[in-house]
């Protein structure tokens, strides 16, 4: 009996370590036309099971504005002094942790001068160069619409994060005092 025992917990730790290791797939869906925008945000496990998934515009969006936050930012501010440095060294090491899948981007600018639209779209156009080659999952792209003021978009976005890699970060930013007074100040805020 305590074999069986045994074995079923192991069995469910291994699972537990698998489903660690192969992580998270989030995907970044967009669309925007003018003052439309349409997109869906999902989160996977197993890469197929359905976490999290959220809409825009949702069906049940009827255009209210939420309420506003009173928060004093500027106490929240003094706590996050003190964590940057920390948050640096985390974000280091979670930029270690997530994988690029896929980069598809497209972005039609205009201004209302022709001259400005060129001269913009030249700049976007030489950092998207620098972008598309340093990865080779991105493929961005921009045109020029010379018919105005235009900033539209369209995309599909997908990143892995191995959680199991990601453990040891988190662990050792929380074992920081001052984060954890800054996650105490907001959470009371």
């Amino acid at each position: 009996m305590l074999n069986i025992l045994g074995m079923i917990i192991l069995i469910i730790i291994l699972f537990i370590i698998i489903l660690l290791y192969i992580g998270v797939k989030i995907t970044l869906i967009y669309d925007k036309k003018g003052s439309k925008l349409k997109g869906c945000l999902k989160i996977l496990i197993l890469k197929k099971i359905k976490l999290y998934s959220v809409s825009y515009p949702s069906k049940s969006d009827d255009g209210k504005d939420e309420e506003t936050d009173d928060r004093d930012y500027k106490d929240i501010f003094e706590l996050l002094k003190p964590c940057f440095k920390y948050f640096k060294e985390f974000i280091k090491s979670f930029m270690k942790c997530i994988r690029i899948t896929r980069l598809d981007n497209h972005l039609v600018f205009g201004l209302d001068s022709y001259a400005d639209t060129a001269k913009y779209i030249g700049y976007i156009w030489g950092m998207l160069i620098v972008i598309n080659e340093s990865h080779e999952k991105a493929r961005i792209s921009a045109e020029p619409s010379f018919s105005g003021s235009v900033l539209d978009g369209h995309g599909r976005n997908e990143v892995d994060i191995n959680i199991l890699k990601l453990i040891p970060p988190v662990i050792k930013l929380i074992s920081k005092k001052e984060v954890r007074a800054l996650i105490r100040g907001v959470r009371n805020g």
